[in-house]
């Protein structure tokens, strides 16, 4: 246990589940942080503030739409474009990389936490099992870590506790975790489409499936949609 708070980067999804409740174990003291971008997903907002609901931390929303939806150029941003298609700008990127996102939620969350007298952000980026993305590999994070010391005069710590795992070994790091965990990822929300039940078509649907496909695990969110027949609608309020 670090003798320290920490910010986490609460997405709502997945990843950013397994975090928190990493976080929970490794700090004393933990605050969750959605950041609301106007993705076209904005049902995993909802999906956040339940999880932060569950683990009994502090929440804040920020709002940053109408930043990123002047910059644009991404699937996730601009509603109709084909989410599982190549990105305009570089083909070489999936529809759905929003440029800089990363980076800025990571300045948004130090600036956030400075004001919190907090040193230690915790966000879910993955380099082994992930997108593509560039903002999510591991020489990105300790570059921005640094410009972000340096601009705060402070010491800045981001910690990326899942960036060599794989999807199987994340679902299987939730697992070993407290119940409370698992709870939680029941009403996380990974699809592209903000459907519910997810829509098991887009590559953020595929690439969890196939975690708990090879961990050999059961998604306990398509058991509870399934199997109890509870929808967003039934709980998000609560």
């Amino acid at each position: 246990m670090i003798n320290k708070p920490a910010v986490v980067l609460l997405s709502g999804g997945q990843d950013s589940n397994t975090c928190l409740f990493w976080a929970l174990q490794n700090f004393k003291e933990v605050a969750a942080l959605n950041i609301l971008y106007g993705q076209r997903h904005k049902i995993e907002a909802q999906a956040a503030r339940k999880i932060a609901y569950i683990a009994g931390v502090d929440f804040q929303e920020i709002h940053a739409d109408q930043i990123f939806k002047a910059l644009g150029n991404s699937g996730l941003v601009e509603i109709d474009s084909d989410i599982s298609s190549s990105h305009k700008t570089d083909p070489s990127l999936p529809a759905s990389f929003v440029p800089g996102r990363n980076i800025m939620f990571l300045t948004i969350a130090a600036a956030w936490a400075y004001s919190r007298g907090v040193n230690d952000i915790v966000t879910g980026v993955c380099q082994t099992d992930y997108s593509g993305y560039p903002d999510c590999r591991d020489n990105t994070i300790k570059s921005v870590q640094v410009a972000l010391s340096l601009g705060l005069d402070k010491d800045i710590i981001i910690h990326t506790p899942l960036m060599w795992m794989t999807k199987a070994e994340t679902v299987k790091m939730a697992a070993a975790m407290p119940p409370d965990c698992w709870e939680a990822l029941a009403y996380s929300h990974t699809c592209y489409e903000g459907q519910i039940p997810p829509c098991d078509n887009c590559p953020a649907c595929q690439l969890r499936a196939k975690g708990f496909d090879e961990a050999g695990i059961i998604d306990p969110l398509v058991e509870r949609i399934f199997m109890e027949g509870e929808y967003l609608n039934d709980w998000s309020n609560r």
